[in-house]
């Protein structure tokens, strides 16, 4: 079973899916193509990627202009922003945050046109996400994650950054 919540940004959904715990711990089914198509998430996934991060690593935002992504916390703990990049919407900038965690199992989904990009709060994170279309990254976007033109309140400061999130672009 899984629990589908629509967010303050159109068409990004919050999934809460359940768990099964007992003396000798916790199983969760993190993705079930029959059992999400009967919420309403249709798309098909074709590509699965994890990133491993250290405490303080914030990573995006990045997105393009074709990509469903559906994303989760497998390890530790995560801030989340979600922010709409489609320069053609009247939401341009309007952004939310989310906490992944291990804990909560809490999943994002992620529609085309919208950034994404995360701060990593404990010690070390694995980040998860699921991809409707095969990275390419000519196709890609990225803005620099303290862009003003969005004010994305993010809890802390001096976060440790690539050289395409200190540039806002992609960087071979």
């Amino acid at each position: 079973m899984i629990r589908v919540t629509e967010t303050d940004l159109h068409g990004v959904l919050t999934i809460k899916p359940s768990a099964f715990e007992d003396h000798r711990g916790e199983f969760v089914e993190t993705y079930n193509r029959e059992l999400y198509r009967q919420n309403g998430i249709t798309m098909d996934f074709v590509q699965d990627d994890i990133s491993v991060s250290a405490h303080n690593v914030l990573r995006g935002l990045h997105g393009d202009a074709e990509t469903w992504k559906l994303v989760s916390c497998l390890s530790g703990k995560l801030y989340f922003v979600v922010v709409d990049c489609d320069g053609s919407s009247p939401d341009f900038g309007k952004w939310q945050s989310f906490v992944l965690s291990d804990r909560n199992r809490l999943q994002v989904l992620v529609p085309p046109k919208y950034g994404n990009g995360h701060l990593v709060l404990s010690d070390t994170a694995i980040f998860h996400y699921k991809q409707s279309a095969y990275y390419r990254p000519e196709a890609q976007f990225s803005y620099l994650w303290d862009d003003p033109r969005f004010d994305i309140w993010w809890p802390g400061r001096n976060p440790i950054l690539s050289r395409r999130d200190e540039q806002g672009r992609y960087v071979d």
